[in-house]
């Protein structure tokens, strides 16, 4: 019999997942125990940043691209904040209606029964809503090690600006 599922495990499974893809990618991860600027995770990967707001669903509303997701505009406004020293990006997970397969155990392995979609947030426009602002994650920016690699290529761009690399 499924329970009825609750934010925190949720954000438990969303931290699992990124975890899971981060040693897959070999990057480092810092989790936040405050979410005060917008951030649940940074990735780090040779000295580069990556900041990484987590949200997990059940029921994700389903547009023609890909998904859409209503984040608040504060939390919205801090990933977009030009200022930032790293990209903040927003992780959407999509998980099964009934948390009993959220986690498939197998003889020889364990599997997240789970995906993932991601949005770079930085630099972008005022906010859509006065509350909440719809974020498109399209279905082709799956939340992967590669796509991981993807933010990383970004946070240099701005580091360093148009892939010019300090010697």
């Amino acid at each position: 019999m499924a329970s009825e599922v609750t934010s925190w495990q949720k954000e438990q499974v969303s931290r699992a997942y990124v975890h899971a893809l981060a040693t897959q990618g070999g990057y480092t991860i810092c989790d936040w125990n405050v979410d005060k600027d917008g951030v649940d995770v940074t990735l780090r990967s040779r000295g580069l940043m990556v900041d990484i707001q987590l949200k997990c669903t059940q029921s994700p509303r389903v547009v023609r691209s890909g998904y859409s997701f209503d984040l608040d505009v504060e939390t919205y406004d801090k990933l977009r904040d030009p200022e930032r020293s790293a990209p903040g990006h927003l992780a959407l997970l999509i998980v099964p209606p009934d948390i009993g397969r959220w986690v498939i155990h197998q003889p020889d392995s364990i599997v997240l029964s789970c995906h993932g979609y991601w949005a770079s947030l930085y630099g972008l426009g005022k906010a859509t809503g006065t509350s909440s602002t719809a974020i498109s994650l399209p279905e082709h920016q799956e939340l992967t090690a590669k796509a991981m690699g993807s933010m990383f290529d970004a946070a240099r761009r701005m580091t360093y600006g148009n892939g010019r690399e300090l010697n």
